[in-house]
């Protein structure tokens, strides 16, 4: 390109760029980028001038060349396909008629910081240091599938809508699929209208989305699988209408959804399926509107109050090791009833080796007796009693108690009932002194033998009630022993 071709906004650039100079055409700082389709010839750049700049533009001695520009509008494609650009490329507050094409492209730094785009394309963008897309309006899908940073990727309170075309097209307007991020992904703040996907990319630092806004009713929100962050998810405030989607993802440290609004209605709101997650925190957050899935994944901790769950979860194989906050079994119990796929007993299993872990054994057993009486429920009518009188007995032998108290209660019954009316000794002369206390305790007890059974005979409606005290008795005794068995079974 010939100089003598140049505007003079673009001779301003073209003087700047091999000192690495920095060109200003705002009037205030502080304009938005998003009306720079008024902006006269003063500030209007052609696209294939910064190209030229980037690809062969000049050079001076003893400084840095670098494109540095601010507030321009600029016409015409910048189309740096395949390009090789050693040189920084800022381009802050500006105004870009076409989306930028940068598929393939190798570059130092990008930053479009402020600036109104209708799009990009950067699939397999290489960038060595870092890219920036903060406070960003962009109308059109950003395409970054495939792309290596070598240092971070920047897009706080950035604002990205899909065009017409992509919209109908259902394509995604944040394409982040199969990246390496050398850093951190910084999107604080960051607004998407429609799916924002990044499944299988490798984050070395944290995924930053506090505050994040990721709208797409009915749709997917977040689409996260198989991602591996090198540290945290962050997620704290982040407002997501359609499906979290983290199946598969690795986040050794936190995944922190501190008062998130995670909402799906009538669908899924989170799928974190087969993830391996360090601390899962769902702290002060509302109720997930959309259904769970935890299914085989595997938590260092949880973190969620009891209210935060929806009406159905999915939790068939998840592994926790701790649970907080610090709450008894019966608060957390009602949680696995709602699980979809009806009764697991595993889910039982997990719950009460959380509380094992923690050294609370009371609560364990608690959660024990909970799951044998949810499987009583799942059995056929006829085969229920069997069970219900263990746990009305002995609590199917996490409550050994439960059956002294009924045997005091029923040697109270007998002996007030024998000491008002002795039975009739069947062998006057043999007989012993009639006691009974230890009348009752061998009716009751099948296995101790007093001698009294065998000397007296009682009759009438005491006679129904010996009869009563002895089948009690051997209930007692044979609920007592498989209750018993079972636990030292599972200890």
């Amino acid at each position: 390109m010939e100089i003598t071709d140049l505007t003079p906004a673009e001779r301003r650039l073209w003087d700047a760029f091999p000192r690495g100079e920095g060109v200003d055409f705002r009037e205030d700082p502080e304009e938005p980028s998003t009306e720079g389709a008024s902006w006269g010839p003063e500030r209007t750049v052609r696209a294939e001038v910064l190209r030229a700049l980037l690809v062969s533009g000049p050079a001076t001695d003893g400084h840095i060349a670098g494109l540095k520009v601010y507030g321009a509008r600029i016409t015409g494609k910048l189309d740096l396909k395949y390009a090789v650009v050693d040189h920084p490329i800022r381009l802050r507050g500006c105004w870009f008629e076409r989306k930028p094409l940068m598929y393939g492209a190798q570059l130092r730094t990008l930053v479009l910081a402020g600036s109104t785009l209708p799009g990009l394309t950067a699939a397999t963008l290489r960038v060595e240091l870092v890219l920036r897309l903060s406070d960003c309006r962009i109308d059109g899908p950003v395409r970054l599938a495939g792309a290596r940073i070598s240092g971070g990727l920047f897009l706080q309170c950035a604002v990205i809508r899909p065009s017409a075309e992509a919209d109908e097209a259902h394509e995604p307007p944040l394409q982040l699929n199969h990246a390496d991020i050398g850093t951190d992904i910084i999107a604080n703040e960051l607004t998407v209208h429609g799916e924002f996907r990044i499944n299988g990319s490798t984050v070395a630092g944290q995924v930053n989305l506090d505050r994040a806004r990721l709208l797409n009713p009915g749709g997917s929100a977040l689409h996260a699988e198989t991602l591996a962050v090198g540290t945290d998810l962050r997620g704290h405030r982040m407002e997501a209408e359609g499906l979290v989607n983290l199946a598969g993802a690795r986040v050794p440290r936190q995944l922190d959804l501190t008062r998130a609004r995670l909402a799906n209605p009538g669908g899924v709101a989170l799928r974190l399926s087969s993830a391996g997650i360090g601390e899962f925190w769902l702290r002060n957050c509302d109720p997930i509107q959309g259904i769970v899935n935890l299914r085989r994944s595997q938590l260092d901790m949880l973190y969620a109050e009891p209210g935060v769950w929806p009406e159905k979860v999915r939790m068939g194989g998840l592994t926790y090791r701790v649970l907080h906050p610090t709450l008894p079994a019966a608060a957390r119990l009602p949680l696995l009833d709602r699980e979809d796929d009806g009764y697991l007993p595993y889910s039982y299993e997990q719950l009460a080796a959380g509380y094992r872990t923690v050294g609370d054994e009371a609560e364990a057993r608690t959660v024990q007796l909970a799951k044998l009486r949810r499987h009583r429920r799942t059995l056929p009518r006829h085969t229920r009693l069997w069970g219900l009188m263990q746990d009305v007995t002995v609590g199917y032998g996490f409550r050994p108690l439960r059956a002294a108290a009924w045997l005091l209660a029923l040697l109270l019954i007998g002996t007030v009932a024998f000491s008002a009316h002795h039975p009739r000794p069947l062998k006057a002369d043999e007989a012993p002194d009639f006691n009974p206390v230890f009348y009752t305790i061998d009716l009751l007890l099948p296995i101790i033998g007093f001698g009294q059974e065998q000397a007296f005979a009682p009759s009438g409606w005491q006679q129904w009630l010996s009869y009563l005290l002895i089948v009690t008795g051997w209930i007692l005794a044979t609920t007592t022993a498989a209750g018993v068995s079972r636990s030292l079974r599972r200890s």
